[in-house]
Protein backbone atom coordinates (compact mmCIF):
# COMPACT_ATOMS: atom_id res chain seq x y z
CA UNK A 1 0.00 0.00 0.00
CA UNK A 2 1.14 3.55 -0.77
CA UNK A 3 0.08 6.90 0.71
CA UNK A 4 0.57 10.04 -1.37
CA UNK A 5 0.77 13.38 0.44
CA UNK A 6 1.34 16.29 -1.92
CA UNK A 7 4.21 15.18 -4.13
CA UNK A 8 5.58 12.69 -1.57
CA UNK A 9 5.02 8.94 -1.59
CA UNK A 10 4.99 6.92 1.59
CA UNK A 11 5.50 3.17 1.19
CA UNK A 12 4.17 0.62 3.67
CA UNK A 13 6.82 -0.78 6.01
CA UNK A 14 6.89 -4.52 6.62
CA UNK A 15 8.12 -5.18 10.15
CA UNK A 16 10.91 -7.74 10.30
CA UNK A 17 10.34 -8.49 13.97
CA UNK A 18 7.41 -8.13 16.34
CA UNK A 19 9.50 -6.20 18.86
CA UNK A 20 10.01 -3.41 16.31
CA UNK A 21 6.24 -3.07 15.99
CA UNK A 22 5.87 -3.15 19.77
CA UNK A 23 8.51 -0.43 20.17
CA UNK A 24 6.69 1.90 17.76
CA UNK A 25 3.41 1.49 19.64
CA UNK A 26 4.93 1.82 23.10
CA UNK A 27 6.97 4.90 22.17
CA UNK A 28 3.91 6.58 20.62
CA UNK A 29 1.33 5.29 23.07
CA UNK A 30 -0.13 8.70 23.96
CA UNK A 31 -0.65 9.47 20.28
CA UNK A 32 -2.27 6.07 19.69
CA UNK A 33 -4.43 5.80 22.82
CA UNK A 34 -4.89 9.43 23.77
CA UNK A 35 -3.41 11.67 26.44
CA UNK A 36 -5.83 10.37 29.09
CA UNK A 37 -4.49 6.85 29.09
CA UNK A 38 -1.97 4.81 31.04
CA UNK A 39 -0.09 2.05 29.24
CA UNK A 40 1.93 -0.41 31.31
CA UNK A 41 4.64 -2.38 29.54
CA UNK A 42 3.80 -5.59 31.34
CA UNK A 43 6.72 -7.69 30.07
CA UNK A 44 9.12 -5.33 31.84
CA UNK A 45 7.04 -5.28 35.02
CA UNK A 46 6.06 -8.91 35.48
CA UNK A 47 8.29 -11.96 35.75
CA UNK A 48 7.99 -14.59 33.05
CA UNK A 49 6.70 -17.16 35.54
CA UNK A 50 3.88 -14.92 36.73
CA UNK A 51 0.25 -15.24 35.66
CA UNK A 52 0.68 -18.85 34.65
CA UNK A 53 3.59 -18.05 32.37
CA UNK A 54 1.33 -16.02 30.07
CA UNK A 55 2.32 -12.36 29.87
CA UNK A 56 0.43 -9.86 27.67
CA UNK A 57 2.41 -7.18 25.90
CA UNK A 58 0.78 -4.41 27.92
CA UNK A 59 -2.08 -3.32 30.14
CA UNK A 60 -4.03 -0.25 29.10
CA UNK A 61 -6.28 2.03 31.14
CA UNK A 62 -8.36 4.55 29.20
CA UNK A 63 -9.67 7.50 31.24
CA UNK A 64 -11.06 9.57 28.37
CA UNK A 65 -14.50 9.03 29.91
CA UNK A 66 -13.59 9.51 33.55
CA UNK A 67 -16.98 8.21 34.74
CA UNK A 68 -16.51 5.02 32.76
CA UNK A 69 -12.80 4.13 32.57
CA UNK A 70 -11.91 1.14 30.43
CA UNK A 71 -9.33 -1.61 30.92
CA UNK A 72 -7.63 -3.63 28.18
CA UNK A 73 -5.20 -6.50 28.06
CA UNK A 74 -3.04 -5.58 25.06
CA UNK A 75 -1.53 -8.06 22.61
CA UNK A 76 0.56 -6.83 19.66
CA UNK A 77 0.92 -9.14 16.68
CA UNK A 78 2.25 -9.10 13.13
CA UNK A 79 -0.08 -10.02 10.29
CA UNK A 80 2.61 -12.41 9.04
CA UNK A 81 2.31 -14.60 12.12
CA UNK A 82 0.55 -17.93 11.73
CA UNK A 83 -3.01 -17.29 12.88
CA UNK A 84 -4.08 -20.65 14.28
CA UNK A 85 -0.69 -21.66 15.67
CA UNK A 86 0.28 -18.30 17.14
CA UNK A 87 -2.30 -15.48 17.24
CA UNK A 88 -5.36 -17.59 18.09
CA UNK A 89 -3.85 -19.51 21.05
CA UNK A 90 -2.16 -16.38 22.39
CA UNK A 91 -5.41 -14.43 22.55
CA UNK A 92 -7.36 -17.44 23.81
CA UNK A 93 -5.06 -17.70 26.85
CA UNK A 94 -6.10 -14.24 27.99
CA UNK A 95 -9.80 -15.16 28.26
CA UNK A 96 -8.92 -17.14 31.38
CA UNK A 97 -7.87 -13.94 33.15
CA UNK A 98 -11.49 -12.81 33.05
CA UNK A 99 -13.35 -16.14 33.03
CA UNK A 100 -11.38 -17.83 35.83
CA UNK A 101 -11.91 -16.15 39.21
CA UNK A 102 -8.50 -17.16 40.58
CA UNK A 103 -6.63 -15.92 37.52
CA UNK A 104 -8.61 -12.69 37.56
CA UNK A 105 -7.67 -12.09 41.18
CA UNK A 106 -4.04 -12.85 40.36
CA UNK A 107 -4.18 -10.38 37.47
CA UNK A 108 -5.56 -7.68 39.78
CA UNK A 109 -2.85 -8.34 42.36
CA UNK A 110 -0.07 -8.13 39.76
CA UNK A 111 -1.36 -4.84 38.36
CA UNK A 112 -1.81 -3.45 41.87
CA UNK A 113 1.79 -4.40 42.66
CA UNK A 114 2.98 -2.59 39.53
CA UNK A 115 1.27 0.65 40.56
CA UNK A 116 2.39 0.30 44.19
CA UNK A 117 6.05 -0.14 43.26
CA UNK A 118 6.25 2.56 40.58
CA UNK A 119 5.84 6.09 41.95
CA UNK A 120 5.50 7.65 38.49
CA UNK A 121 2.69 5.30 37.50
CA UNK A 122 1.00 5.78 40.87
CA UNK A 123 1.19 9.56 40.50
CA UNK A 124 -0.30 9.38 37.02
CA UNK A 125 -3.12 7.14 38.26
CA UNK A 126 -3.86 9.55 41.12
CA UNK A 127 -4.61 12.26 38.54
CA UNK A 128 -7.71 10.29 37.59
CA UNK A 129 -8.81 8.56 40.78
CA UNK A 130 -7.81 11.09 43.42
CA UNK A 131 -7.55 9.56 46.87
CA UNK A 132 -9.65 6.48 46.11
CA UNK A 133 -8.25 3.16 47.29
CA UNK A 134 -6.11 1.89 44.41
CA UNK A 135 -6.72 -1.81 44.99
CA UNK A 136 -10.51 -1.40 45.11
CA UNK A 137 -10.45 0.87 42.09
CA UNK A 138 -8.46 -1.64 40.04
CA UNK A 139 -10.72 -4.47 41.18
CA UNK A 140 -13.84 -2.56 40.11
CA UNK A 141 -12.53 -1.48 36.71
CA UNK A 142 -11.22 -4.95 35.81
CA UNK A 143 -14.44 -6.55 37.01
CA UNK A 144 -16.62 -4.21 34.95
CA UNK A 145 -14.46 -3.66 31.89
CA UNK A 146 -13.06 -6.86 30.43
CA UNK A 147 -11.45 -6.26 27.06
CA UNK A 148 -8.60 -7.70 25.04
CA UNK A 149 -7.09 -5.26 22.55
CA UNK A 150 -5.46 -7.00 19.60
CA UNK A 151 -3.18 -4.62 17.71
CA UNK A 152 -2.08 -5.93 14.33
CA UNK A 153 -0.26 -4.36 11.38
CA UNK A 154 -2.74 -5.54 8.75
CA UNK A 155 -5.98 -7.42 8.20
CA UNK A 156 -6.33 -11.17 8.63
CA UNK A 157 -9.08 -12.94 6.72
CA UNK A 158 -9.62 -15.35 9.63
CA UNK A 159 -10.78 -12.68 12.08
CA UNK A 160 -14.39 -12.13 10.93
CA UNK A 161 -15.16 -15.85 11.00
CA UNK A 162 -13.41 -16.37 14.35
CA UNK A 163 -15.28 -13.47 15.96
CA UNK A 164 -18.53 -14.76 14.49
CA UNK A 165 -17.91 -18.33 15.67
CA UNK A 166 -16.64 -17.67 19.21
CA UNK A 167 -19.27 -15.08 20.06
CA UNK A 168 -18.93 -15.23 23.84
CA UNK A 169 -15.16 -14.66 23.82
CA UNK A 170 -13.67 -13.30 20.58
CA UNK A 171 -16.98 -11.73 19.60
CA UNK A 172 -17.56 -9.87 22.86
CA UNK A 173 -14.17 -9.37 24.47
CA UNK A 174 -11.70 -8.75 21.64
CA UNK A 175 -11.29 -5.26 20.17
CA UNK A 176 -9.20 -4.81 17.03
CA UNK A 177 -6.86 -1.96 16.16
CA UNK A 178 -5.01 -1.95 12.83
CA UNK A 179 -1.83 0.11 12.76
CA UNK A 180 0.28 0.34 9.61
CA UNK A 181 3.59 2.14 9.25
CA UNK A 182 4.69 4.09 6.15
CA UNK A 183 7.99 5.77 5.23
CA UNK A 184 9.09 8.08 2.44
CA UNK A 185 12.48 8.26 0.72
CA UNK A 186 14.01 10.36 3.51
CA UNK A 187 12.68 8.11 6.29
CA UNK A 188 9.87 10.41 7.41
CA UNK A 189 7.19 8.26 9.01
CA UNK A 190 3.40 8.08 8.93
CA UNK A 191 1.08 5.68 10.73
CA UNK A 192 -2.44 4.77 9.72
CA UNK A 193 -4.77 3.66 12.52
CA UNK A 194 -8.19 2.07 12.11
CA UNK A 195 -10.44 2.59 13.83
CA UNK A 196 -9.20 5.58 15.81
CA UNK A 197 -8.85 4.39 19.37
CA UNK A 198 -11.41 6.91 20.63
CA UNK A 199 -13.94 5.19 18.35
CA UNK A 200 -13.05 1.59 19.15
CA UNK A 201 -16.11 1.04 21.36
CA UNK A 202 -18.43 2.31 18.63
CA UNK A 203 -17.04 1.16 15.27
CA UNK A 204 -16.31 -2.53 14.56
CA UNK A 205 -12.93 -3.12 12.95
CA UNK A 206 -14.08 -6.13 10.94
CA UNK A 207 -17.14 -6.64 8.77
CA UNK A 208 -19.53 -8.83 10.73
CA UNK A 209 -22.70 -8.42 8.75
CA UNK A 210 -25.34 -10.95 9.62
CA UNK A 211 -24.71 -14.11 7.65
CA UNK A 212 -27.43 -16.32 6.25
CA UNK A 213 -28.73 -18.49 9.06
CA UNK A 214 -27.16 -16.38 11.83
CA UNK A 215 -29.64 -15.40 14.50
CA UNK A 216 -28.93 -12.89 17.25
CA UNK A 217 -31.32 -12.58 20.16
CA UNK A 218 -31.85 -10.44 23.22
CA UNK A 219 -30.49 -13.32 25.29
CA UNK A 220 -27.21 -13.13 23.33
CA UNK A 221 -26.77 -9.50 24.39
CA UNK A 222 -27.99 -9.99 27.96
CA UNK A 223 -25.74 -12.93 28.76
CA UNK A 224 -23.39 -12.09 31.66
CA UNK A 225 -25.13 -8.73 32.15
CA UNK A 226 -25.95 -7.52 35.67
CA UNK A 227 -29.50 -8.55 36.69
CA UNK A 228 -30.36 -4.94 37.49
CA UNK A 229 -29.40 -3.86 33.97
CA UNK A 230 -31.55 -6.61 32.46
CA UNK A 231 -34.51 -5.34 34.50
CA UNK A 232 -33.86 -1.78 33.31
CA UNK A 233 -33.72 -2.92 29.68
CA UNK A 234 -37.01 -4.82 29.84
CA UNK A 235 -38.66 -1.88 31.59
CA UNK A 236 -37.36 0.52 28.95
CA UNK A 237 -38.59 -1.76 26.17
CA UNK A 238 -42.04 -2.04 27.78
CA UNK A 239 -42.31 1.73 28.17
CA UNK A 240 -41.25 2.37 24.57
CA UNK A 241 -43.79 -0.12 23.23
CA UNK A 242 -46.51 1.43 25.37
CA UNK A 243 -45.80 4.70 23.58
CA UNK A 244 -45.61 3.13 20.11
CA UNK A 245 -46.51 -0.54 19.68
CA UNK A 246 -45.15 -0.54 16.11
CA UNK A 247 -41.55 -0.12 17.24
CA UNK A 248 -39.30 -3.03 16.30
CA UNK A 249 -36.47 -4.21 18.57
CA UNK A 250 -33.95 -5.79 16.21
CA UNK A 251 -30.98 -7.70 17.76
CA UNK A 252 -27.80 -7.49 15.67
CA UNK A 253 -24.18 -8.46 16.31
CA UNK A 254 -23.09 -5.38 18.29
CA UNK A 255 -26.39 -3.89 19.41
CA UNK A 256 -30.16 -4.06 19.49
CA UNK A 257 -31.54 -1.40 17.19
CA UNK A 258 -34.94 0.21 17.65
CA UNK A 259 -36.66 0.67 14.32
CA UNK A 260 -39.42 3.18 13.57
CA UNK A 261 -39.35 2.81 9.79
CA UNK A 262 -35.60 3.34 10.14
CA UNK A 263 -33.01 2.80 12.87
CA UNK A 264 -33.60 5.49 15.47
CA UNK A 265 -31.80 4.14 18.56
CA UNK A 266 -29.00 1.61 19.02
CA UNK A 267 -28.81 -0.17 22.38
CA UNK A 268 -25.42 -1.48 23.53
CA UNK A 269 -24.88 -3.33 26.80
CA UNK A 270 -22.18 -3.16 29.41
CA UNK A 271 -22.16 -5.15 32.63
CA UNK A 272 -23.51 -2.31 34.75
CA UNK A 273 -25.06 0.11 32.28
CA UNK A 274 -26.85 0.46 29.00
CA UNK A 275 -25.53 2.77 26.31
CA UNK A 276 -28.00 4.17 23.82
CA UNK A 277 -26.85 5.74 20.57
CA UNK A 278 -29.72 8.15 19.95
CA UNK A 279 -30.04 9.53 16.43
CA UNK A 280 -30.42 13.15 17.42
CA UNK A 281 -27.87 15.99 17.55
CA UNK A 282 -25.85 16.20 20.76
CA UNK A 283 -27.10 19.73 21.47
CA UNK A 284 -30.73 18.65 21.19
CA UNK A 285 -30.19 15.74 23.55
CA UNK A 286 -28.40 17.94 26.07
CA UNK A 287 -31.42 20.23 26.31
CA UNK A 288 -33.41 17.38 27.88
CA UNK A 289 -30.66 15.45 29.68
CA UNK A 290 -30.66 16.37 33.36
CA UNK A 291 -29.43 13.18 35.05
CA UNK A 292 -28.19 10.98 32.18
CA UNK A 293 -24.55 11.14 31.18
CA UNK A 294 -24.27 12.16 27.49
CA UNK A 295 -21.15 11.65 25.36
CA UNK A 296 -20.48 13.71 22.25
CA UNK A 297 -19.36 11.38 19.46
CA UNK A 298 -16.68 12.06 16.88
CA UNK A 299 -17.69 12.80 13.32
CA UNK A 300 -16.32 9.41 12.28
CA UNK A 301 -18.68 7.62 14.68
CA UNK A 302 -21.64 9.74 13.59
CA UNK A 303 -20.85 8.91 9.96
CA UNK A 304 -20.78 5.21 10.88
CA UNK A 305 -24.30 5.50 12.31
CA UNK A 306 -25.41 7.57 9.29
CA UNK A 307 -26.37 10.79 10.98
CA UNK A 308 -26.11 13.16 13.94
CA UNK A 309 -26.14 11.19 17.19
CA UNK A 310 -24.80 11.00 20.73
CA UNK A 311 -24.34 8.30 23.36
CA UNK A 312 -26.58 8.38 26.43
CA UNK A 313 -26.01 6.17 29.47
CA UNK A 314 -28.83 4.44 31.33
CA UNK A 315 -28.00 2.80 34.65
CA UNK A 316 -31.09 3.43 36.77
CA UNK A 317 -34.85 2.93 36.55
CA UNK A 318 -35.20 6.55 37.62
CA UNK A 319 -33.69 7.71 34.31
CA UNK A 320 -36.13 5.91 32.00
CA UNK A 321 -38.58 8.84 31.95
CA UNK A 322 -35.74 11.11 30.86
CA UNK A 323 -34.73 8.70 28.09
CA UNK A 324 -38.30 8.59 26.79
CA UNK A 325 -38.49 12.39 26.80
CA UNK A 326 -35.21 12.64 24.89
CA UNK A 327 -36.31 10.02 22.34
CA UNK A 328 -39.80 11.39 21.67
CA UNK A 329 -38.93 13.02 18.31
CA UNK A 330 -37.73 9.62 17.07
CA UNK A 331 -40.44 7.44 18.57
CA UNK A 332 -43.35 9.55 17.40
CA UNK A 333 -44.17 11.34 14.13
CA UNK A 334 -41.40 9.56 12.25
CA UNK A 335 -43.36 10.05 9.02
CA UNK A 336 -43.01 13.82 9.39
CA UNK A 337 -39.22 13.53 9.87
CA UNK A 338 -38.50 11.14 6.96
Amino acid sequence: MTIISGDTKYQEVAYEKEEYFEDDILKNNKMVFGSKSILIESKKKIGTQSLGGTIPDAFLFDFSDIKNPTFYIVEIELKTHDFFNHIFPQITKFFAFFKNINMKLELIEKIYTIFSSDENLKKELRKYIGEKDIHKYLTDIIENSQNILLIIDGEREELPEIMETYTDTWGKMVKLLYITKFKNSINETLFSIYPEFENIEYIPAVDLRKREGTIYTEDYHLEDINANIKEIYYSLKKRFLEQNEKLVFNPQKYYISIINKKNVIYIEFRKKKIRLIIMLPYEEIMQKANTCNVTKLSQGVQDFYNGPCAAVELDSMKKIDEIIEIAKPLIFNIEDNS
